[in-house]
């Protein structure tokens, strides 16, 4: 399991609003601005996003690097990856996949894929297999 991912971006102020946005369907809202004055030397500001009581994805202004990086986030149901990706190309993003099926991965593999601001591919992803009771 993941515990946390940074990524950068040359706008703070734009990534944020954006994440606000796309990742509000999904129920990850933005809980943070971490101060880097407050952790060891040459620690950046990070901006974190989360859910429950967890900050896992987080901002940090510098040089985007969308090439190296894309990140899948869990959707409870198909309805939330419809709603991300709607809300995600309303703030922006261009859509690379739109809701549907994913059947080179799995019958079961429903998704959406965007691009988001800075060129990062962010994706709502729904496992049926993986929130049975």
């Amino acid at each position: 399991m993941l515990d946390h991912i940074f990524i950068n971006t040359p706008d703070i102020a734009r990534a944020i609003s954006f994440y606000k946005k796309a990742l509000s369907p999904l129920g990850i809202h933005f809980k943070l601005k971490y101060d880097g004055a407050e952790g060891p030397p040459d620690h950046p500001d990070l901006h974190g996003f989360g859910s429950e009581n967890r900050v896992y994805f987080w901002l940090r202004e510098g040089i985007a690097v969308p090439d190296m990086i894309h990140i899948g986030f869990v959707a409870r149901s198909e309805k939330e990856v419809k709603a991300f990706h709607q809300a995600a190309t309303a703030a922006g993003a261009r859509s690379i996949e739109p809701p549907g099926p994913r059947l080179h991965y799995d019958p079961r593999y429903y998704a959406a894929k965007v691009c988001d601001l800075d060129g990062y591919t962010i994706e709502a992803v729904y496992k049926s297999w993986q929130h049975t009771s």
